[in-house]
């Protein structure tokens, strides 16, 4: 029995101590990361090194039971378990951060007018955005692309009940790795051959890549340097009180504020030699050395020189869709300016700038089968919607009278004359009166014409009425004379002609203007008076023949020659602006008005302001009366008649017979408007064809959505990845576009739920996106931990591979597309050292803060291990500053650019990128198994 004792006694001995050995290994675990705020046992770094980590349950998820016990096949069965819902769950992130992304998008390009002085003072209404690019795509860009790694930070301190994790400042220290090497090298490596893409806000970059090195240091030195062990509040603080520094600090080198002004710089005058402005370089490259990724045009775009930064985008961006529209029409002569209008609209797209969120937004849809974010049909079918917005206007219940034309010029001998009086819109059914009465001018009623008056009577469905006046001719000679005649008492009748009121107080029929029309009675009994009817005009560019009307007043007997010739101005003749043009226009006789054509050239000008005059010589009488009465013998031919010899009829009248005194009355003159000027404009119907690419080619029209139907359609519907054939056709969606679309409707369908872009301004969609981001990253949380425990990865390890790799892939993708469609490596590189910092101040930032005044309130410190995060934070820190070195060598001329250059520098620039991002990776590794001894 005593025996028996003793070995229950052991037995139960034994079965303690493994309970214990147990709870102390759990609880090691706990620490292997991070440091328990409870009071523990201190482990050497060996014994941490060698605990096996203990699956806990998540924030949303539990564990998978049973933990103890179990084969390999079913830690395997497992780790693929995990690891295919960690690829699905990373595919929804994409898919809702390319909602968030849209609606950011939308948010930023938000565009007002604003009134600018140019530099020759005059002022100028230019569009610009209501967002600075720096700071949108330092804010809200970098926010969108960083929203997975912010948003787990965030929910590991939470879920871990406001300690310190691994996988949350892993993942944002793995992530900046893998977008400054590999994003990079990729970057630098598919640039076409031949090709290069220079940073154009180099000083953004300088300040920006700063910030992201800082950023690091910065985490290193709160973690083991200032408080070792330990992040008090005013740290945490500090760290979030860095992003909108770095915000500031970058906008700031944007904008060229108060430092430097005091920095030394180069002057040059502008085109007009009266205005001496900055410049650092040629091109529109900031620092550029004299090199540029694209060669001048000769084209000379006013505004272009103009000190203000937003003329000069402006200016450039219609210089731009000038250039696109002139391109379009030398291919498509034929083609109207709608079909126009749309082609160079979704051109303008395509070679435009674009931000960073819509290359991120390209590239998952192009991943998941959505196609093509610059769709022809979707720029179509939401241009027509914006055009029926503007164009619908309400139709007026109103009747109007009016004459039409409201001027009329008879010839004395014409007899009657008809003036029209129409009638439009409203109710046509209706009866309408009106009373006419002519009214003395010049002329007087008795002798010159026939007084009349009367009422008009519009029956129902009639639209045209006509007052007939009786013209009276004379033989005496005299100037030419008018006469009116007025409308007045308008009344309006039912379908029965009986008269009724305006009902309910509105009005059903008016007079409109012209409801007085002037006729003009030419006197016939002289040669006439001939002269333009105004002293200036203007001409569009595009009108091809402009035709100029020479008026013949105060007499039309006989047939007349005028010479004509044209004279330069500011606008040159010979083709350049207009041809050439000597001639002579021929009245017959009775005729009142002749044209002069002249061909003006259009070269396709935003704007112009040119002249030139056409003058007219002496008038020649070629015959004198109609054709008719000199064969008749009543009229006589005058071609070579002395009698009508200019020496002769301008010298002394009292030397003049009777003959050549009636002659020299009737003879034809010059009038007092003689020289015409003529001013080419640019033509109304090309400027505003750029006028329109200006406001609609715009970006959040082809990313955004206006309802709930368009992204239901958008989600069910599979599109190709490629880019459409030349001839405008779209291709059909490939094999792998049916596989990703596949995979990803379940997200597509379920984040069509979310609000669409054109609500609220976007900020609808902002909110319920970034929401619905912080659900995924909340249970990438739980899969990524489940994952390491599982194959015996720890978080630390996880964090800066698998999860960093999966929030990162998408921004891989946007890069390289950026890389080859945009001219300037912004967009692609000189983003990302600005997303790593925000990853810093905003991810952590927030998630420290929150953990530090958690635990202040509580009166315990926030304790933070320094061991793997500082250990991979100082690597990252060094490695970083030999990639920026790399890229700013790259400018040199030996490579051209920070992207692209000659084979021989641009493979292995990427392969010593990569290899950077490899040994992170290991040296990282082995630091936390205790291969490497860390700090």
């Amino acid at each position: 029995m005593a025996f028996n004792t003793g070995k229950a006694a052991s037995m139960l001995n034994c079965r303690t101590l493994a309970l214990v050995a147990t709870f102390l290994a759990a609880a090691q675990a706990t620490t292997t990361a991070t440091m328990s705020n409870a009071t523990m046992p201190t482990l050497t770094p060996e014994e941490v090194c060698n605990l096996r980590q203990v699956c806990k349950k998540g924030f949303w998820l539990p564990i998978w039971q049973p933990q103890n016990n179990i084969s390999e096949g079913d830690k395997a069965a497992r780790a693929t378990v995990y690891m295919v819902s960690l690829i699905f769950i990373f595919l929804g992130v994409s898919i809702i951060a390319d909602r968030f992304m849209a609606a950011i998008e939308v948010i930023t390009s938000k565009e007002k007018d604003v009134t600018v002085k140019m530099s020759t003072g005059e002022t100028t209404v230019v569009t610009v955005r209501v967002w600075n690019e720096t700071v949108s795509n330092l804010t809200l860009m970098a926010l969108g692309s960083s929203a997975p790694e912010i948003m787990l930070s965030i929910i590991e301190i939470i879920a871990k009940d406001f300690t310190a994790g691994d996988l949350g400042p892993g993942t944002i220290v793995g992530s900046a790795a893998f977008n400054l090497f590999v994003i990079m090298a990729i970057c630098v490596y598919v640039i076409p051959e031949g090709e290069v893409r220079r940073i154009k806000h180099l000083r953004v970059f300088f300040i920006t890549a700063s910030w992201s090195i800082f950023a690091y240091v910065w985490l290193y030195l709160i973690i083991a340097v200032i408080s070792r062990g330990e992040v008090e509040i005013w740290e945490a603080l500090l760290t979030l009180f860095f992003f909108p520094a770095t915000v500031l600090t970058a906008y700031i080198a944007d904008k060229r504020l108060f430092p430097y002004a005091f920095l030394s710089k180069r002057y040059r005058a502008n085109r007009a030699k009266t205005i001496v402005v900055q410049h650092e370089g040629a091109g529109d490259l900031e620092m550029a050395d004299g090199k540029t990724n694209h060669v001048a045009e000769d084209v000379i775009f006013r505004g272009l020189d103009n000190d203000d930064l937003e003329v000069r985008e402006f200016e450039q961006h219609r210089k731009e869709y000038i250039e696109i529209l002139r391109d379009l029409r030398k291919k498509h002569p034929n083609v109207d300016m709608r079909t126009l209008e749309e082609m160079a609209e979704y051109e303008a797209m395509n070679r435009g700038p674009k931000s960073r969120a819509f290359y991120r937004i390209q590239a998952t849809r192009k991943l998941t089968g959505g196609g093509n974010v610059i769709k022809k049909s979707k720029i179509e079918r939401r241009s027509s919607i914006k055009d029926v917005k503007l164009d619908v206007a309400q139709e007026d219940n109103v009747t109007k009278i009016y004459f039409d034309p409201g001027h009329y010029t008879v010839m004395e001998n014409v007899g009657t004359v008809s003036l029209t009086v129409t009638r439009q819109g409203g109710d046509l059914n209706n009866t309408v009166y009106v009373d006419y009465k002519t009214e003395d001018g010049t002329a007087n009623g008795g002798s010159d014409y026939i007084a009349t008056e009367g009422t008009l009577v519009f029956h129902p469905t009639d639209t045209h009425m006509q007052i007939k006046v009786i013209i009276l001719d004379d033989d005496i000679f005299e100037e030419d004379e008018h006469f009116y005649v007025r409308l007045s008492n308008i009344r309006v009748g039912d379908k029965e002609g009986m008269f009724q009121s305006n009902h309910h107080g509105k009005e059903l029929v008016k007079l409109d203007n012209p409801f007085m029309a002037t006729v003009m009675i030419l006197d016939d009994d002289h040669a006439g008076i001939f002269h333009f009817d105004e002293k200036e005009t203007e001409v569009v560019e595009s009108i091809g023949e402009a035709h100029f009307k020479v008026v013949r007043s105060s007499g039309a007997r006989g047939r007349v020659q005028i010479p004509y010739h044209t004279v330069e101005g500011t606008a040159k003749g010979g083709g350049k602006e207009f041809i050439d043009a000597v001639g002579e226009v021929v009245f017959e006789n009775d005729e009142t008005e002749k044209y002069i054509t002249i061909r003006i050239v259009d070269d396709e000008e935003y704007e112009k302001n040119m002249q030139f005059s056409i003058v007219l010589d002496e008038p020649l009488l070629l015959r004198r009366g109609s054709v008719s009465s000199e064969e008749s013998g009543t009229g006589k031919s005058s071609h070579l008649d002395k009698e009508f010899d200019p020496k002769i009829l301008s010298g002394d009248p009292d030397l003049l017979t009777e003959e050549q005194r009636i002659a020299a009355l009737g003879r034809p003159r010059l009038g007092d408007i003689v020289k015409i000027r003529v001013t080419i404009r640019e033509s109304m119907e090309f400027k505003s064809t750029v006028d329109k690419l200006l406001k609609k080619a715009n970006l959040s029209l082809v990313v955004g959505t206006s309802s709930w139907r368009e992204q239901f359609v958008d989600a069910i519907n599979v599109s190709s990845g490629e880019d459409d054939n030349g001839d405008g056709e779209e291709k059909l969606p490939s094999c792998t576009d049916y596989v990703m679309h596949f995979l990803t409707i379940f997200w597509k369908v379920l984040f069509a739920f979310v609000p669409p872009t054109d609500y609220w301004g976007g900020w609808a969609c902002f909110a319920v996106s970034i929401f619905m981001i912080g659900v995924l990253t909340a249970i990438i949380n739980d899969l990524a931990s489940h994952f390491g425990c599982t194959i015996g990865l720890k978080d630390s390890v996880t964090a800066i591979s698998f999860v960093a790799l999966g929030t990162s892939i998408p921004d891989t993708f946007a890069s390289k597309v950026a890389a080859v469609g945009d001219k300037y490596a912004d967009s692609s590189i000189g983003n990302v050292t600005g997303s790593n910092a925000v990853n810093v101040f905003l991810g952590i930032g927030i998630a420290w803060t929150i953990a530090a005044v958690y635990h202040a309130a509580k009166g315990d410190p926030f304790k933070v291990d320094p061991g793997s995060l500082g250990f991979s934070v100082t690597i990252y820190c060094i490695f970083a500053l030999v990639a920026i070195a790399l890229l700013m060598i790259r400018r040199r001329p030996f490579a051209g650019g920070e992207l692209g250059g000659p084979t021989k520098w641009k493979i292995p620039t990427s392969i010593m990128l990569f290899l950077l991002w490899v040994l992170y990776l290991l040296i990282s590794a082995l630091e936390s198994y205790c291969h490497i001894t860390g700090f």
